[in-house]
């Protein structure tokens, strides 16, 4: 088995399985995320609570579960509005020229010039905990980078013949950007979608972790690894479970994301 034909079905597999788990949770026979058994709080774990119980006593399956529904459901919902936003602006930006250009690149370039994760951070201060203002905060961030990336794809793709027919022909904007244009963008953009999942994930744990993730009490990676840091001698279950959560989620994405570069992107295949 080739090396990128392993990382294709090895991150595949990974993400089929996060997703299954993600909305089969409702269903699967583990304890409500939210009840309490403060008799069991900080067991390890049991016949009855598989990867043990936190701080109130809730099964940390459980919660491991339900987090996952929250972190793919943040993931793929803020990747679509990043996606959505950053291709159509790049779209513009690439085949248009000029001042529309000119205004994209000094936008950007104001957004590139931060950080993005302290972006995030400073961004999510200024908003109550939800799930909402999360997918907003990071899709405001996140556009960019597609942006960029359809920009240049959208630059090179005007000098090929066929565009040049197409305009010569006196096609409008808007077909040639739909029928020649967008589709040969397509590829490295789904590609960079796959790749930033794992980045947003990672970017809503560190929220969680740091209190400005989603409410109180809402089943989540990054806020079960806070609670956790405080009972990490007593009850390092509390933290480990949802790091291996963490750890194999973004694994997964990054896996498949590189797979299908180096299946689908021939440059990015021979640099390689």
């Amino acid at each position: 088995m080739q090396i990128k034909n392993f990382k294709l079905i090895f991150g595949g597999g990974l993400v089929v399985f996060m997703v299954l788990l993600a909305l089969l949770a409702p269903i699967l026979p583990v304890p409500s995320p939210e009840v309490s058994d403060m008799a069991g709080e900080l067991r390890g774990p049991s016949a009855a609570h598989w990867l043990g119980q936190d701080e109130e006593g809730r099964d940390v399956l459980s919660r491991v579960v339900f987090g996952a529904r929250l972190s793919l459901l943040i993931g793929f919902t803020t990747v679509a509005l990043s996606m959505s936003l950053g291709t159509i602006v790049g779209l513009g930006a690439g085949y248009f020229g000029g001042k529309v250009d000119a205004a994209f690149v000094f936008l950007s370039d104001l957004f590139m010039a931060f950080p993005s994760i302290l972006l995030i951070i400073a961004l999510a201060a200024f908003m109550p905990p939800s799930i909402l203002n999360i997918i907003l905060v990071l899709s405001v961030v996140g556009w960019v980078s597609y942006a960029r990336l359809v920009r240049g794809q959208v630059l090179a793709l005007r000098q090929v013949e066929y565009v040049q027919a197409a305009q010569s022909l006196g096609f409008s904007s808007p077909r040639i950007l739909s029928r020649h244009i967008f589709p040969n963008v397509l590829g490295p953009v789904i590609v960079n979608a796959t790749l930033s999942i794992a980045g947003v994930i990672i970017a809503e744990t560190t929220l969680s972790f740091l209190g400005l993730g989603v409410s109180p009490g809402t089943p989540s990676w990054g806020a079960m690894l806070d609670a956790g840091v405080a009972y990490l001698l007593i009850a390092p279950h509390l933290s480990i479970v949802p790091g291996i959560a963490i750890m194999l989620a973004v694994l997964g994405f990054n896996f498949l994301g590189d797979g299908l570069r180096d299946k689908y992107d021939v440059r990015s295949g021979r640099e390689a």
